[in-house]
């Protein structure tokens, strides 16, 4: 990792009607648009979308390097993260993530050691830290054969 801080630097373009495009350096141009539950088609990424994405990205790949510093060997990891937003203090925001994870571990794994190693990770997402809103980690750990 290079000493902090990090700068990152995305820029936004848009007409009047139409997707908002969405740009940074060496990255593919991502179209976005408003969610269907803000009157968009619902068929784009959109500001929404792309926060609860950001939060299930950053817990695998911080799970990934706590995992690699643990030594803890594993085979799958899948994450689905559920936002919820909603109207609080006089304002629309998001006020919960839930993030469910599956993780896959050969036979001879703690369950217990793959769980911390688990909760480290949400501890240490920087994304989640990053916001104020509440995040759950549910857990689970399937030994595989």
């Amino acid at each position: 990792m290079q000493d902090l801080p990090h700068h990152y630097q995305v820029a936004a373009s848009a007409a009047p009607d139409g997707d908002v495009s969405l740009s940074a350096d060496k990255l593919q141009i991502l179209p976005s648009a408003p969610p269907l539950e803000f009157g968009g088609p619902g068929d784009r990424w959109s500001p929404e979308t792309l926060l609860v994405a950001a939060v299930a990205d950053c817990f695998i790949l911080t799970f990934r390097a706590v995992a690699r510093a643990s030594k803890l060997s594993w085979v799958s990891l899948t994450c689905e993260v559920e936002g919820t937003l909603e109207r609080s203090e006089g304002k629309t925001k998001f006020t919960q993530f839930r993030v469910n994870a599956t993780l896959g571990v050969p036979q001879d794994t703690s369950e217990e050691r793959a769980q911390r190693i688990l909760e480290k990770a949400e501890a240490g997402c920087l994304v989640t830290n990053s916001l104020s809103a509440e995040t759950h980690l549910n857990a689970v750990v399937l030994v595989k054969s």
